[in-house]
């Protein structure tokens, strides 16, 4: 069986599901969770980085993702 390898640690993602108000988490639905909230994460930080390029700069600021997320 494959490991499915993540970027982020899915223990934050587990809390994040308990805390909302869940008994219990399957790990079928942190692997779910997790697979959605990196790929908005990814989303953003592209869109972050190209309007950092934009204004002729390397370094992304938090306008920048606040601007991505709009």
């Amino acid at each position: 069986m494959a490991r499915n390898i993540s970027i982020i640690p899915k223990a934050p993602f587990a809390r994040i599901l308990l805390d909302s108000g869940a008994k219990r988490v399957s790990a079928e639905a942190i692997d779910a969770f997790t697979d959605v909230i990196t790929d908005i994460a990814e989303e953003i930080s592209t869109k972050a980085a190209k309007i950092a390029q934009h204004s002729g700069r390397k370094t992304i600021h938090e306008g920048d993702i606040k601007l991505a997320v709009k």
